[in-house]
């Protein structure tokens, strides 16, 4: 298992960097053509299908481009044989939301499954948490 477990981190920091970088084809790969996003902004019922993951993809790099986060800060992976999860904390947002909330993290949970002997993303959640209400 830890060499699933390495293959997925390797993964998952590429897809990561990907993001940060606006690298579109870095961002879909390893992603099931059945993936279900569930993510920060809407639609409320999330984003099926690889065509529709492709299609979230350009607001959320045109919004980064203010100089934007988006760095890996905890990651722990759990494999079996054929299906693994993943979830993770993220350093999400502009210098100034960073600034004016420097502990705010995302939360990234991954659903992998294995197909033809190498690992995909098959469901990915983005949130972040409620910070209106007290903690």
């Amino acid at each position: 298992m830890p060499h699933d477990e390495e293959q997925i981190r390797t993964l998952i920091e590429d897809w990561a960097a990907a993001v940060h970088a606006a690298e579109l084809e870095g961002v879909l790969a390893h992603h099931s053509d059945d993936i279900v996003m569930f993510d920060v902004p809407p639609p409320f019922e999330g984003v099926r299908g690889i065509d529709a993951y492709r299609a979230s993809w350009p607001p959320f790099f045109a919004w980064q481009r203010q100089g934007a986060s988006f760095e890996i800060v905890s990651l722990d992976i759990t494999a079996g044989d054929d299906v693994a999860y993943a979830h993770a904390l993220l350093r999400c947002g502009t210098p100034r939301e960073l600034a004016e909330q420097p502990d705010l993290r995302l939360r990234l949970t991954l659903g992998l499954r294995k197909e033809r002997g190498g690992w995909v993303v098959a469901h990915e959640h983005h949130s972040f948490p409620d910070t209106s209400v007290g903690t």
